[in-house]
Order: structure tokens, then C-alpha cells, then sequence
């Protein structure tokens, strides 16, 4: 039940950002569900794989690269659902940081609910 809440939630996400950013776009609700599934995959399977790989430079940064890993597996996912845009890797960054936001709030949302 949470698994499918927080799927939910992300895919409000996802059209809240496409509604306060420009150069953002998804075509409806399908697109955000589709985009959020595939995003939640990504991030499982690949992004980890990606922090190890850049874990000298994320500490260089004092893990500030992590977004920059986020923006790319945005944008990665927006080339491939359909009906979901990003225009420019910027436009992607300032997504990123977002959704990490919204994330953290839902994080902090759930956890106070299951205690």
C-alpha cells in the first residue's frame, strides 16, 4: 500500500513541476503515472550504480553532483515515455531539485504516519 501511495504521490509531483516550470511537459495523467513508474525503476537500478561511479566527484561537491545524477536520470526517463518533455538539461536540474524536495517532504509525511 505504500509502494503504490508514494507512486501516486510522485505522479502528482511530476505535474505539479510540469505546471510551475516552463520547458517541463507531460500530456496528462497517464504520462505522469507511466513517467513516475519508470522514474522509480531508474532510480533503483541505475542511479546507484552512477553514484558509485561518481563517488570521488560527489564528495568533491559535497554531494551538490547527486542533483546533477538526479537531472540525468529525469532526463533520461523523459526521452523515453512518451508524452513527457524536458527542453533543456537546466530546466531538468531545477526539476530535480523539486522533486527532491517534494520527495523529502512525502518521506517525512509517510514516516510520521507509520510511527
Amino acid at each position: 500500500m505504500n509502494l503504490i501511495l508514494r507512486w501516486l504521490l510522485n505522479s502528482l509531483a511530476l505535474l505539479g513541476v510540469a505546471y510551475l516550470l516552463p520547458g517541463f511537459a507531460i500530456s496528462g495523467i497517464y504520462a505522469a503515472l507511466v513517467a513516475a513508474l519508470i522514474l522509480g525503476l531508474v532510480n533503483a537500478i541505475i542511479r546507484p550504480v552512477l553514484i558509485l561511479l561518481t563517488l570521488p566527484i560527489t564528495l568533491l561537491s559535497l554531494g551538490l553532483f547527486t542533483f546533477i545524477i538526479n537531472a540525468a536520470m529525469l532526463w533520461l526517463v523523459a526521452t523515453i515515455v512518451k508524452g513527457f518533455n524536458i527542453e533543456s538539461f537546466g530546466t531538468a536540474l531545477l526539476a530535480a531539485i523539486i522533486l527532491w524536495l517534494v520527495g523529502f517532504l512525502t518521506n517525512a509525511l509517510l514516516e510520521s504516519t507509520n510511527k
